[in-house]
């Protein structure tokens, strides 16, 4: 028992230790674009330790739906071949 105890200790204590910037939505980076832009630049100077992180994707993925946005481009119904195309 106490060799299962120190590990799930010292486990616990170097969980606690990660980074705690609050996760921003999509939604949030698309209103804030000051913080999307600079939210962009740090992902693009540091991809290696931040491109998986959820801000950096929230924010490359707020500014693409706006890039579609701006396109004009609209969402259409899928083609359902085995209703005759309907």
């Amino acid at each position: 028992m106490k060799k299962l105890f120190i590990p799930l200790v010292v486990a616990a204590v170097l969980a606690g230790c990660g980074e705690n910037t609050p996760v921003q939505t999509v939604d949030w980076y698309k209103i804030h674009e000051a913080e999307r832009s600079a939210m962009i630049a740090k992902c693009k100077a540091n991809p290696g330790e931040l491109n998986a992180s959820p801000n950096c994707i929230n924010a490359v993925t707020a500014a693409n739906h706006l890039t579609v946005e701006k396109r004009g481009y609209t969402k259409h119904a899928p083609i359902n071949a085995l209703e005759g195309g309907k």
